[in-house]
């Protein structure tokens, strides 16, 4: 069912630039060391840059290494983070994709303009940048969930 996760995604190294909606400064630290994460493997399970990383094993570390503890699935983040309008989304926001029959099944951190950050598939084989508004994304896209200290 993730077959065409690599459908609809760059290759091309995004660095952050400026945002007029720019979010806490804990959100823009994740934005900054998920960019750095691109071309790290794509692993089912992985966490960590030793081992890869799959969609929700990214979103856990790049929040993990600013402190703030998430659910380490991709259904737990979508369904125990607040949710936050599309038009409403800031950079280190979490963005949500239904593939298949299968409701909140892929994450990726929302970078600005319209792009964010996922380890993509296996078949892609790493961590991309991609487009919101590419057709496969917007299709299948589901929720904004946001992430936040206590």
């Amino acid at each position: 069912m993730l077959v065409q996760l690599f459908g609809c995604s760059s290759s091309k190294k995004l660095s952050l630039g400026p945002d007029t909606r720019s979010g806490t400064a804990l959100h823009h630290k994740v934005v900054n060391d998920a960019l750095q994460l691109q071309g790290q493997p794509y692993v089912m399970g992985g966490e960590s840059p030793d081992e890869g990383f799959d969609c929700s094993g990214l979103v856990y570390y790049v929040y993990n290494k600013q402190g703030l503890k998430l659910p380490r699935d991709t259904w737990s983040l979508g369904n125990q983070l607040p949710s936050v309008q599309m038009d409403e989304r800031q950079p280190g926001d979490l963005v949500f994709f239904s593939i298949g029959q299968r409701p909140l099944s892929h994450v990726g951190i929302y970078v600005g303009d319209d792009r964010f950050v996922h380890a993509a598939s296996k078949h892609r084989g790493k961590v991309i940048v991609s487009d919101l508004k590419d057709p496969y994304w917007h299709h299948h896209f589901s929720a904004v969930r946001r992430p936040h200290s206590r």
